[in-house]
């Protein structure tokens, strides 16, 4: 068997998760990063008959019995990721009848994956059902976005639409749009089931007053979407109350897309 602290997948999330918390977007044990495996690549590296303890997921996730995620721990600080992994990050199977998480490597001083477990596997489901090759659901608190969040109203149409035209970057980053939720209370199946349920239309969920999901086929994909969310809700905030002379207008968003070949989330701009 390979070391699987050699695995790519391992090691690329133990990167990410590290630039995360120091650009200040994963204070203390804030966020979470979930990572779809494939289970003929994960063979190499570990017994996958052997299932070290298992604990409910507290909801049906059948969609996804017998996957296998590479996942953050609840309580655990993504700054500790490179010099305590196995305690950080752990690796769960779901269980067949799709009501438990089997642990098969890591979370070794008796942890368990995130509290958010609820809403990374629901979105999941979501993704997949659009993309069959989405791969990773990433939770942060990026600071200018959740900044942004108690200034503008929580609507999807409005604040995607602000925020592509900050700058030109943005409809080609994110066409299909942003999802914004209200204020819910973080850790339960109904925010779960909230964000899962925008997820079936963006890769993109803001969950106002607190943080963000993105979800991607690779994760730079899911950090990139962020990344720019974040970048464009900086800006943003600089002239927001100001007046604005100049401004990107509906049709240079539709020559923009056109030009990218890319479609716009429809009713937002047309």
């Amino acid at each position: 068997m390979k070391d699987i602290l050699t695995y790519k997948v391992v090691k690329d999330v133990i990167k990410i998760l590290d630039r995360m918390y120091k650009m200040g977007w994963d204070e203390r044990n804030g966020g979470n990063v979930s990572y779809l495996l494939d289970e003929n690549e994960l063979k190499d590296y570990l017994d996958l008959n052997n299932i070290i303890r298992e604990y409910p997921i507290n909801f049906n996730a059948k969609d996804l019995a017998g996957k296998y995620f590479l996942m953050t721990g609840t309580g655990k600080y993504f700054r500790n990721a490179i010099d305590e992994p196995d305690k950080t990050l752990g690796i769960i199977r779901v269980s067949d009848d799709g009501l438990n998480a089997q642990i098969i490597w890591g979370f070794s001083d008796g942890g368990r994956s995130t509290s958010e477990t609820y809403a990374h596997l629901m979105c999941h489901i979501a993704r997949l059902n659009v993309n069959p090759k989405n791969r990773l659901i990433m939770h942060c608190h990026p600071t200018n976005l959740l900044a942004m969040t108690h200034v503008h109203e929580s609507d999807d149409k409005s604040f995607t639409v602000d925020l592509w035209r900050v700058m030109t970057e943005c409809v080609v980053v994110f066409p299909d749009g942003i999802g914004v939720l209200p204020w819910m209370l973080c850790g339960t199946y109904d925010i779960g089931k909230a964000t899962a349920d925008k997820m079936k239309e963006c890769r993109l969920v803001i969950w106002s007053l607190h943080g963000i999901y993105g979800s991607g086929e690779t994760i730079d994909e899911a950090f990139g979407l962020i990344e720019t969310v974040e970048k464009a809700a900086e800006v943003y905030l600089k002239y927001v109350g100001l007046k604005e002379i100049n401004t990107i207008t509906n049709y240079d968003l539709m020559i923009t897309a056109n030009l990218f070949n890319i479609t716009p989330k429809k009713g937002y701009i047309d």
